[in-house]
């Protein structure tokens, strides 16, 4: 289990729940979600128009306890805010907890010891609801799972059993489609190298991070400098470092279409026709500037450095249901090369990136890559005869309720090449020609590779299993910042 880290800052994000009726017949002795009696808390009303698609928005802080409740098969039954919450979740048996606040029902039972199946208060949950809810004590990347058995009451509320499930239970024929940006504050940060800062911005005039330190609202930026192995028998004046910073605006990118053309019959009987399409990803703007400087002890095979692991589980709500999105990203260095070359060389890069996996019932899961970058060197000096390639990346991990859907590596990088024996230097920000002090010629590129995977967890939405991971594919482009030769 990996151990979560302190938080930079933690909002309150809502910890609700989603509970609908699947229609199921229910075992002996318990009640049934559609003859139950409707929640205290529930609303009167149905979230929207069936033929309105659902809002897609950042869930509000405020609504810690908001829930939702449908009864397919009866009047009125789209989903619908209500009170009960999950109070706690055991990942290994898979049993829940579930409390009310609702007022005009009666309290459980006090003694914490379960009460017998069959005696579960109406208005409660029962077999057959589908549960999605934000993160809770148990599960930290929220809950996505089926009702199979109603246990009995606890002084905490009424314990369940519980399986895994999918979205389409609980969106059915319905549209959604959004983009959500990521609170920079709600990401939980690990810094693996000693020299690292973060800083981040938010509307208020919130800022976290050093002194005097810009970042522009909504962005992330993580700061690093470091030093790295330097060739042997290079000079002390070519002791190797690397420094710079990542600073990106992630959002998550969310879409549902309902009205698969065939529905597929559970064993359970219910029947969940899955989505006609589907879209997740990780999108947002990227700034990053970075440096190498010195004689890098480089070999062929790339040496990678992460320097920082974030974190976060943004709630989406999607209409009334509660969208829990997990998003990590690792912050790195990565340098291979012939340890032959000493360079100086910085770089500036801004754009922005998109990176998911779309689904359509004719072509099933396909990735989607792109990527817009400019870059400017700042400065580019290259010393002596050999090659060195230096990138400043992050990975990011996109996955809903716990399980990774989309992995996508941005890599921004700079690599010098240089012939001969030869000292090449551009001042920074002069428009002279490069002062080359010998015989030779040198190059210095700037570059992007844009990778990933879809994972299995995908049919998280209900569609289709995805057999194996199917490659993002690589987007590469390189461009030359600077050469000379004499």
């Amino acid at each position: 289990m990996r151990k979560r880290p302190s938080r930079a800052l933690v909002p309150a994000l809502a910890a609700s729940a989603l509970f609908l009726a699947a229609g199921c017949s229910a075992e002996p002795g318990q009640s049934s979600a559609a003859a139950r009696t409707p929640d205290a808390g529930a609303s009167a009303t149905t979230t929207a128009n069936s033929d309105q698609p659902l809002a897609v928005a950042a869930a509000p802080a405020v609504a810690a306890t908001s829930t939702a409740v449908a009864r397919p098969g009866t009047a009125g039954g789209k989903a619908r805010k209500t009170s009960l919450k999950v109070k706690s979740y055991d990942s290994h048996t898979r049993r829940a907890v579930i409390s009310t606040v609702a007022k005009g029902t009666s309290l459980p039972s006090p003694t914490g010891t379960p009460t017998p199946a069959g005696t579960a208060t109406p208005g409660r949950t029962a077999v057959g609801d589908v549960i999605a809810s934000a993160p809770a004590p148990g599960a930290p990347g929220g809950l996505l799972a089926k009702v199979t058995k109603v246990i009995g009451e606890t002084a905490d509320g009424t314990e369940v059993q519980t399986a895994p499930t999918t979205l389409d239970t609980l969106l059915g024929d319905d549209d959604a489609k959004g983009t959500v940006p990521v609170d920079p504050a709600s990401f939980d940060v690990e810094r693996l190298l000693p020299d690292v800062k973060v800083s981040w911005a938010k509307t208020g005039d919130i800022h976290s991070g050093p002194e005097g330190t810009k970042v522009p609202l909504g962005s992330l930026r993580v700061d690093v400098a470091t030093k790295v192995a330097t060739a042997e028998g290079a000079p002390a004046s070519a002791d190797a470092s690397v420094s710079g910073f990542v600073q990106v605006k992630p959002e998550v990118d969310f879409s549902y279409g309902g009205g698969a053309s065939t529905a597929a019959t559970a064993s359970d009987g219910s029947t969940a026709s899955g989505p006609g399409a589907a879209y997740l990803g990780v999108s947002g703007d990227w700034t990053s500037q970075w440096a190498l400087k010195g004689r890098a002890g480089a070999t062929a095979k790339p040496v990678r450095l992460p320097f920082a692991r974030l974190h976060a589980d943004p709630v989406l709500q999607v209409g009334p249901i509660p969208v829990v999105v997990n998003l990590d990203l690792t912050c790195y260095f990565e340098i291979s090369g012939d340890g032959r070359v000493t360079v100086d060389v910085a770089q500036d890069l801004k754009g922005d990136f998109k990176a998911g996996g779309t689904f359509g019932t004719a072509a099933g899961w396909t990735p989607v890559n792109e990527s817009h970058m400019d870059s400017s060197p700042i400065r580019t000096s290259v010393t002596t005869a050999g090659s060195v390639k230096a990138a400043l990346g992050a990975q990011a991990t996109v996955g809903l309720y716990g399980a990774v859907g989309v992995t996508a590596d941005l890599a921004p990088y700079l690599r010098g090449e240089a012939a001969g024996t030869v000292t090449a230097t551009t001042p920074a920000g002069s428009g002279t020609k490069s002062d080359v002090a010998a015989s030779g010629s040198w190059a210095l590129y700037g570059g992007l590779d844009l990778s990933g995977t879809l994972q299995i967890q995908l049919a998280v939405f209900g569609t289709p299993v995805i057999q194996h991971a199917i490659p993002l594919g690589t987007l590469h482009r390189e461009w030359k910042l600077a050469d000379g030769k004499r």
